[in-house]
């Protein structure tokens, strides 16, 4: 094993920094700091050890060792399980919540970063392997841990709203007790002084989808959700417990697909919302692909 130590270094070396740059604790992930760092460092560290380690077993024909992958596989997955059951509990105490949508894409993330690192882990330390018997030595282990750094980062990037939408300005009214933005009409709001409230603090955006895939994708309502609850923690949100009329909601347009966007910001930065909606990450379980099928090209025609 002394004769694989500089192999496992590097590679769990290498693993653990492509944790820490896959390390972004903001406005959508679980949990915050410092313990949010803590276990997620430590996960890191646990699957960039067993990716190194896995090396010299694989060198010295120890095949029976590999199976320990296999129990951190499951290892894993429980505690993405975790990952779930304990943002499912904080939703009760959130005004604008996340949705069961974007849980479990954290939750997935969560899981399926830690198979990156030790995948990362991995082939590090086998490229290190090789590179103890030729010229460059540990070095090839260094470039190929630093491609492989790259490649995760670009992996877990993800597509986001403004990807497949354009996000533009919109205008709320009234018309009678209805809050309309620019032809769509959002809900009625009974009160004289919130409406006045409302035409004074709120705003509005219209999302209009490139193609049919982006309006498929903003049909889901675990979709529309994420964009509520993102704009509502970048901005803040007047919404209160007793005051439904100031919750951020969506309406869809049903013969275009474009969505609707009101929300009462704390911070009334128009730039800032258009960004937010922008930013907001597409979920994996909402993206649809309508017009990759043969009916949809054909409907699309």
């Amino acid at each position: 094993m002394q004769d694989y130590l500089l192999v496992i270094i590097v590679g769990t070396l290498t693993g653990t920094l492509t944790r820490i740059v896959l390390l972004r604790v903001d406005y959508h992930q679980y949990p915050g700091y410092p313990h949010g760092y803590i276990v997620h460092l430590s996960l890191g560290f646990v699957a960039s050890a067993l990716g190194a380690v896995a090396v010299p077993a694989l060198m010295d024909k120890e095949y029976t060792a590999f199976t320990f992958l296999a129990l951190a596989a499951q290892q894993f997955s429980e505690i993405r399980n975790q990952e779930r059951r304990t943002l499912e509990s904080l939703e009760e105490s959130e005004l604008v919540q996340r949705g069961k949508d974007y849980i479990e894409g954290i939750a997935r993330t969560f899981e399926g970063r830690n198979y990156l690192v030790m995948s990362t882990a991995f082939i590090t330390a086998l490229a290190t392997q090789l590179g103890m018997n030729s010229p460059v030595g540990w070095l090839l282990g260094i470039v190929v841990g630093t491609i492989m750094m790259i490649i995760s980062r670009i992996f877990m990037s993800g597509k986001t709203l403004g990807d497949i939408c354009e996000v533009r300005p919109a205008k709320l009214r009234f018309e009678g007790a209805t809050l309309w933005v620019d032809d769509i009409a959002i809900f009625n709001v009974g009160l004289k002084d919130r409406r006045k409230k409302i035409l004074q603090d709120g705003l509005a955006v219209m999302i209009h989808p490139k193609d049919d895939n982006a309006r498929a994708t903003i049909h889901d309502m675990g979709q529309r959700n994420v964009i509520a609850h993102t704009v509502s923690v970048i901005l803040g949100s007047k919404k209160d417990i007793d005051i439904p009329d100031f919750t951020p909601i969506l309406r869809k347009d049903p013969d275009t697909g474009k969505v609707a966007l009101y929300v009462m910001p704390v911070e009334k930065d128009m730039q800032a919302l258009i960004e937010s909606v922008r930013r907001t990450p597409v979920l994996e379980t909402a993206f649809r692909k309508p017009l990759a099928t043969k009916a949809g090209r054909a409907a699309a025609d």
